[in-house]
Parts: structure tokens; sequence; C-alpha cells
């Protein structure tokens, strides 16, 4: 969704300036310029569980991460483009279908019967503005089928609709915020948004159901790749 000059200037006014950063994150972001790369032809996949209860998920050869409650997804693992991959969650193996090199996916498990083959959602089409942070908005909230994102105390509204299972990013300038999310007239709890630095991609999920909706998120992260 696009805003307009207007809705992005009040949106601006209603957020607080970005909190300084660690004096390690100058270092932290050169080393980076030398850290290894994913091999030629890699992709990214993570695994989302919105269920209430926590599971062990693995991508692929990456290592198993307990998912659920309080903390919704895996980091992106590093699978090889073009080529099928396994997911491990609870104990079970779902083979997944190949995904394209250089593309970033998640797959959202079922809450209800998580040993159900995931569904898979493009997570590309966001921002590539190295001086601004994304934000990934994911509707997984059972029976809601448009979810909200909002500033609150009646602040300007991020995303009006996002379709049940799907996900909507935008960029903003690196901020501290305060969010809610909803279906219909209900609205989460506010949710405190980080401050964010330049180059940041944060997900935010609503989960929980329509007449009690929850939003929670995280920073996204990627698998080190080893030299």
């Amino acid at each position: 969704m696009k805003m307009t000059a207007m809705a992005l200037a009040v949106l601006a006014a209603a957020l607080s300036p970005l909190a300084a950063g660690a004096p390690q994150a100058g270092e932290g972001r050169l080393a980076q310029l030398y850290a290894p790369r994913p091999p030629a032809g890699s992709a990214f996949v993570r695994v989302v569980n919105p269920g209430g209860s926590a599971l062990a998920v693995g991508v692929a050869n990456g290592a198993e991460q307990r998912i659920g409650p309080a903390m919704r997804a895996t980091r992106y693992a590093i699978v090889e483009g073009g080529k099928p991959f396994n997911v491990r969650v609870a104990g079970g193996v779902h083979a997944q279908p190949p995904v394209a090199a250089g593309s970033f996916t998640t797959l959202v498990l079922d809450p209800t019967s998580p040993q159900r083959p995931p569904v898979a959602l493009d997570d590309g089409g966001g921002s590539s503005d190295a001086l601004k942070a994304e934000i990934r908005f994911y509707n997984l909230a059972a029976s809601c089928p448009q979810g909200r994102l909002a500033m609150a105390a009646d602040g300007p509204v991020v995303f009006a609709s996002v379709a049940a299972g799907k996900s909507s990013a935008r960029a903003i300038n690196p901020v501290k915020a305060r969010l809610v999310a909803g279906c219909g007239g209900k609205d989460s709890a506010a949710f405190e948004l980080p401050a964010l630095q330049p180059g940041d991609h944060y997900s935010l999920f609503l989960t929980g159901s329509v007449g009690a909706p929850a939003l929670q998120g995280q920073l996204s992260g990627t698998d080190a790749v080893g030299r």
C-alpha cells in the first residue's frame, strides 16, 4: 500500500526520534563487508509458528530452533535455489518444493495442525533502500479476513488491509513507535517497535483470533555462512 504525502507527514510527526546506536555498530557493519557470502544460487527460507505451543523446527541442514508464542519465526536458513528441501517440525518431516534462487520465503505452519504442510509466502517486493528500515506485516490471526496495522492512540494507519494468510511490506525511516493491529473493531494491545537501524528488516505478526488479536514482532535474521 502506498501512503499519501500527507499521511506520511502525519506518521513522521507521530514517531519519536531514532535512538542512538551502540558504539560497536559501525565496527559491526564494517565487518559485514568481509563476512562470508552464501553460495551463488542460494535462497532463504524461514518458518513461522502462529500457534500457542512452541515447536522445534529446522530448515534443510539448519539447526533446530524453538518457535511459538515467545518467538514466532526462525532465522532465514540458506537453501539451494531451484532444488527441493526438507523442513523438520516436531519430529516430522515436510518435503518442500523448490524456491527460486535469490528469493526469500516464509513458511507458515497451521496453528491447529502443525504437521500439515506449511503455506509458503513470498517475502519479495520489499525495500532496497539501505538508508531506511523495512517492516513487513503478516496477517496470521484466525478468522481475520483483513488485518490492519496502525499507530497506537488513534494514530495514522500503516497497513489498512492485509488479507488472511498474506503479508505486506514498506520502508520506513528508522524510528521508535507504538503500534496496534487488529480485525474489524477489535485491536491488540499496543506493541513497542524497537529503534531500528538503516537496513534492518523487522517482521510484525498478527496472531490470535478476530476476537482476541495479538501483535508481536522480531528482527529478521539469516543463518551464518561458514567459511
